[in-house]
């Protein structure tokens, strides 16, 4: 799926060659992110891991913050789309469910989580990183809630915002410290969360 729904693309000549060159640079960076972490994450390893000029990529990515934005962005698209038809309690679940195997086990979760410490301490990598993933997420996030609401699947007790933000908070927190993900945490919070017990 293309990035052009979060961030207009740049102008280059959008041959096939093109679009290999930029495939193989968002691959590289995806790699070398997972084998050596952000901090040592280059623009000219990239360059070299994926065949390409660096220049090639300077025209189309000011840092490699955006080109770790892009990988993501299409890998989420890919891999852990968010429910949109006839959202449910279940399919929250299931949703819930890939996310933590999506941090723990994809590539793309290193990217994530890699971009969410360095959003901490950089304040561009931080506005990037909410305009380009974390506010349209958010958005689509908060359609499934108020589609399964207005359905009558669920009944959380917190608005929207709070409410995602304590179903994925402690998913996040755990792969962010290195912590196992209990089997049981996703059941917990969709059932304390999303469907609180009456008095």
């Amino acid at each position: 799926m293309s990035v052009t729904s979060s961030q207009p693309r740049r102008p280059h000549s959008g041959s096939r060659r093109d679009e290999a060159a930029r495939l193989a640079v968002l691959h590289a960076a995806d790699d070398l992110l997972v084998e050596h972490g952000f901090g040592a994450l280059t623009v000219e390893a990239i360059a070299r891991r994926a065949g390409v000029a660096k220049q090639t990529i300077y025209r189309w990515w000011p840092s490699k913050v955006e080109i770790l934005l892009d990988t993501l962005i299409e890998d989420s698209d890919k891999r852990l789309p968010v429910p949109t038809e006839k959202p449910t309690a279940e399919s929250i679940r299931v949703y819930l469910r890939r996310f933590a195997r999506f941090l723990t086990r994809d590539p793309a979760g290193k990217v994530l989580l890699a971009l969410i410490a360095e959003a901490q301490h950089d304040p561009e990598t931080a506005k990037s990183f909410h305009k380009r993933y974390l506010g349209p997420r958010r958005d689509q996030e908060r359609e499934m809630l108020a589609r399964a609401i207005e359905a009558g699947e669920i009944s959380p007790g917190l608005g929207p915002d709070p409410t995602i933000d304590a179903l994925v908070g402690p998913i996040v927190y755990c792969a962010l410290t290195g912590s196992s993900i209990p089997r049981g945490l996703v059941n917990t919070l969709v059932e304390d969360l999303l469907r609180p017990r009456s008095d």
